[in-house]
């Protein structure tokens, strides 16, 4: 986010477990993957915290109903060869 107010800070972290997150994320420093991690930590808890709320409500009727509608897939994919791509399964 631009213009957000920053902080210095000193913590304690493993400096394996930095430098693996730096060169997996592409963050050019530690407190760009701090960064990183902290927006996919709130990105995930609040998903988190949405499904567990989501669950707490029973489906309406109209809901219920909308499960029984007739769908078609279709992924516009019948030229592509996924068996020479990644192979057939038993």
């Amino acid at each position: 986010m631009v213009g957000m107010a920053r902080d210095k800070v000193t913590i304690t972290l493993d400096r394996q477990k930095a430098r693996a997150a730096m060169d997996l994320s592409g963050g050019r420093s530690v407190s760009a993957v701090i960064d990183i991690a902290l927006d996919r930590l709130i990105r995930t808890e609040r998903l988190r915290h949405d499904i567990a709320a989501y669950g707490l409500q029973p489906l309406t009727e109209d809901e219920l109903l909308l499960s029984d509608l007739p769908v078609r897939l279709d992924l516009g994919d019948e030229d592509v060869d996924y068996d020479a791509i990644y192979g057939t399964t038993p």
